[in-house]
Formats: C-alpha cells, sequence, structure tokens
C-alpha cells in the first residue's frame, strides 16, 4: 500500500511539474499524456510488447541454463574456478553498446542477437549468487554425507543442489530488470519489432509520451516478473526466507 501511495505522490509532482515548469511535452511529458498515449497507442504497444517480452523470457531462459551449469561446473574443479572466474567478472566491463552491433552484424536483426546480448547481461547475476550458494552449504553436512559413503555427485544432489535453489532465485530476481534494459539496447542496435524499436522512432516523430508508454509497460513487466519470482520463492522455499528473517 505504501508503495502504491509513494508512486500516486511521484505521478503528482511530475504531473505539476509537466503542467507548470514550462519544459516542452517532446522532453517530458506529463503522465496523464502517457496515459493517454497507453491507450490511443494500446494496439502499437502490445505488438511491439510481445516480441519484447519473447526476447526477455527466452534470453532469461538461456541464461539460467547457461549459468547454471557454469556455476556447478566451477563449484566442482578449482582450475576452472581460476581459469573462469575472473574471465566472467571481465566479461561485465564490455559496454553492450560496443558488442550489440557486432552480433547484428553476424546474426542480421532476427531473435539471435536479441538472446545473446539478454543471455550475456543476465549471466553474471545468475552465476554469482549460485555459486556463493554452493560454497556456503554446511561443511560438516558434507563430512556427514562422506561419513555415509555417498559419492560427490550424490552430496551435490542431495545436499548442495536444494541448498543453492534461494541463490538461483536470487539470481533470477537480479536478472528481471537487467533483461529488459537489455533486449532495449539489443533493439536499438538493430531491430523492426519490439518496445526498443518503438522508442527509436517514436523520438524522431516527437512522440515522446508513446516511448515513455514504452518504458512504463517495461517497468511494469519487470516488476511483475519479479513479483512472480518472489512468490515461487515463497512457495517452494518457505524454510530460506524464515532463515533470512531469522537472521541477526
Amino acid at each position: 500500500m505504501m508503495a502504491v501511495l509513494l508512486l500516486l505522490a511521484l505521478g503528482a509532482v511530475w504531473e505539476a511539474y509537466a503542467q507548470f515548469s514550462g519544459i516542452e511535452d517532446i522532453v517530458l511529458p506529463a503522465p496523464s499524456a502517457v496515459l493517454a498515449a497507453l491507450y490511443d497507442d494500446r494496439a502499437l504497444l502490445w505488438s511491439n510488447f510481445t516480441v519484447t517480452a519473447g526476447e526477455i523470457g527466452l534470453g532469461m531462459l538461456v541464461a539460467l541454463v547457461l549459468g547454471l551449469a557454469c556455476a556447478v561446473a566451477i563449484h566442482f574443479s578449482s582450475a576452472l574456478r581460476r581459469a573462469l572466474y575472473p574471465l566472467l567478472i571481465g566479461s561485465q566491463t564490455i559496454p553492450i553498446v560496443l558488442v550489440a552491433p557486432l552480433l547484428v552484424a553476424w546474426w542480421g536483426f532476427g531473435l539471435m542477437p536479441k538472446l545473446a546480448i539478454v543471455a550475456l547481461v543476465c549471466f553474471f547475476p545468475i552465476v554469482v549468487p549460485t555459486l556463493d550458494a554452493l560454497d556456503r552449504v554446511d561443511a560438516d553436512l558434507r563430512k556427514l554425507m562422506r561419513t555415509f559413503g555417498a559419492s560427490r555427485w550424490q552430496t551435490f544432489r542431495m545436499v548442495e543442489a536444494p541448498a543453492a535453489l534461494p541463490g538461483v532465485l536470487t539470481g533470477a530476481k537480479l536478472s528481471v530488470a537487467v533483461a529488459a534494459i537489455a533486449a532495449v539496447l539489443a533493439e536499438l542496435a538493430g531491430s523492426d519489432a519490439g518496445l526498443g524499436n518503438l522508442m527509436l522512432k517514436a523520438i524522431p516523430q516527437y512522440e515522446t509520451a508513446r516511448a515513455f508508454a514504452a518504458v512504463l509497460i517495461l517497468s511494469v513487466f519487470a516488476v511483475t516478473l519479479f513479483g512472480l519470482l518472489a512468490l515461487v520463492e515463497r512457495r517452494l522455499l518457505p524454510w530460506a526466507r524464515q532463515s533470512r528473517g531469522s537472521a541477526p
């Protein structure tokens, strides 16, 4: 409730500023103009939203699969940890605005470059919390499994993997917001559809309210995904939530 009230207050301040400050609509449209564009251009916005939502969903799925595989491989091999971890950190310093045009040049304006960019951006936020959760598993539990004669894989399957699930979901939640940004950047680099493409065309046409409406849709979509992941976490891992709540 407090979040809604705060949002309404910020909207009122924004509306007043846009109406009475003298700023041009093409620079900063009022919230009322954005909502009007959201309704008037609903068909156009929806058709482009489905494209961007598909890119975000598939890109996050690719990042999740590759991120989990990488985290498990690094967890099992200290040699891989020493070799790959610095490269993973270094990969996050590469500006996406430099990579995106190259991927478009290789693969064209289709789905592939968008998936690659979203996956690249979401990969690191998934790997790090997952690997951290795997490393935090109680050493006594590992010793207990060895005492019972469990193999390394059995220990991972029965003890470490369940313990890593909160880290996986944390990484997925972190990836939601950056996935939306990555999808838009990918579309700005080269596309014929999507909300990023719509924003790129709206600004020169002085349809700034339409561009803001596209941003609003992306924000609502990201918040919805985050909320769904939080709900999954509460349903599947209530013990993880309770342990965080009881932590000093």
